[in-house]
């Protein structure tokens, strides 16, 4: 058995962004308020935690998420890595470093961006330290058994992964021929749905309604939202296999 909780719905600016005048019943529904992209997954062994936005900190506190086993990034952009920091207090509570798992090509990205992670301090200096791991194919981690793959994000690999009927795809612009096998008979799919014009590097909401009816899940839910989408508003006009998801969503897999 294993859980999914969304820690944020959001595309790379937040919603609402800041500086922005918004009417006040789009402020009054809270699905409307998204932090930058993340997921957690609850296993059997231990909690993986998927990107590492800047809100993240804020994410796990609303979450009351008190133990993160090991991280999947999908790739280096700052809103999926800018708080890789905030790992820092479970790296102490462990007693050893996060094993991260992401490409090597982002793994160099991480080591140039929290250089400090990686250095010698005197005793009682406390910093983050991440054991960065090579990402296979089929990944074992947590009691979980994900079988990832890598997507584009206009010219940028983004590792999505598949966890027996649930699969996340963020940051997407483009699914390889490959990869599409890997994303039928699915129960539930979290797919990328930028915002409503289309985007060079992002599913936009057609392009994104139209994947998720080619692969045909059980239930697909958009991610990755811009302030284009009221949540009800929004969902009232899709089909019920097919909706946005939100801060805090939780989705049981059997």
């Amino acid at each position: 058995m294993a859980r999914v909780i969304v820690l944020g719905s959001g595309t790379s600016s937040g919603v609402p962004i800041a500086g922005f005048d918004y009417p006040d019943a789009f402020l009054a529904q809270p699905r409307n308020w998204r932090t930058r992209p993340s997921l957690l997954i609850e296993g059997p062994e231990g909690n993986l935690l998927v990107d590492c936005g800047p809100d993240l900190r804020t994410q796990l506190l609303r979450e009351k998420v008190k133990r993160i086993d090991a991280a999947l990034i999908t790739h280096t952009h700052a809103d999926h890595i800018m708080g890789m920091d905030d790992l820092r207090p479970f790296c102490l509570l462990r007693g050893s470093a996060m094993p991260i798992y992401t490409s090597p090509e982002y793994q160099a990205d991480i080591r140039r961006i929290f250089p400090y992670a990686f250095a010698d301090f005197p005793p009682g200096i406390e910093v983050p330290r991440f054991e960065l791991r090579d990402v296979p194919v089929d990944l074992e981690v947590c009691g979980l058994s994900l079988k990832t793959f890598w997507v584009l994000h206009g010219m940028m690999p983004v590792l999505g992964f598949r966890l027996g009927g649930f699969a996340y795809v963020t940051d997407v612009s483009e699914i390889p021929e490959s990869v599409w096998p890997e994303l039928l008979g699915l129960e539930v799919l979290i797919l990328d749905a930028v915002r409503r014009k289309p985007h060079p590097n992002h599913f936009h909401f057609d392009r994104a309604i139209e994947v998720a009816q080619q692969l045909g899940a059980r239930q697909t839910y958009f991610t990755h939202l811009s302030h284009d989408f009221d949540h009800d508003e929004t969902n009232a006009s899709l089909p019920p296999e097919i909706q946005l998801s939100y801060d805090g969503q939780v989705i049981d897999l059997g």
